[in-house]
């Protein structure tokens, strides 16, 4: 089976609520998912916010990468995700970081993630998730990529699989 991952992120408001409902929404939309682990992340980018909680899901590649990033879109709208600036604060967020080993690069799709490699809010949970993934654009198995982020602050606070609801 080919899985397509996403990564979810939320720091304003009940932040385990917030990965709950999103994961409730992308269990009624796709059917069977996997979970890895809840990580406390700094924000990396703007860092005048408060923390994240972060999770990558995995879900059945069921539909080509464009519905499916129009959906994630779709589902942060219905769960109250305004977009306010770069970066910012967000009640949720929904990152389609991983489409099985396709290489997508259009107007409004990258995939694999064009900063993926940069974000140890993302690449933990991921290879938790998927240890003997590999980036479809260099290559190399997405662990190796651990270690350029290693100094990024991340702490896990809540156990992946089971349970993932």
């Amino acid at each position: 089976m080919r899985w397509a991952y996403i990564g979810l992120g939320a720091n304003v408001g009940d932040r385990k609520a917030a990965l709950d409902r999103a994961r409730t929404a992308l269990r009624a939309a796709y059917g069977r998912i996997r979970c890895s682990s809840i990580y406390e992340t700094a924000p990396l980018y703007d860092v005048d916010q408060p923390p994240y909680w972060n999770q990558v899901v995995a879900v059945p590649a069921a539909e080509a990468p464009p519905a499916m990033l129009e959906r994630l879109l779709r589902i942060e709208a219905g769960l109250g995700r305004v977009r306010t600036r770069p970066n910012g604060p967000r009640t949720i967020d929904l990152d389609l970081l991983l489409w099985g080993d396709a290489v997508i690069e259009t107007a409004s799709l990258t995939v694999p993630h064009p900063r993926l490699l940069e974000r140890a809010f993302a690449l933990v949970p991921l290879v938790e998730l998927a240890p003997d993934l590999v980036h479809p654009k260099t290559g190399r198995p997405l662990r190796e990529a651990l270690f350029g982020v290693r100094t990024q602050r991340i702490r896990r606070v809540l156990g992946g699989e089971p349970p993932c609801g």
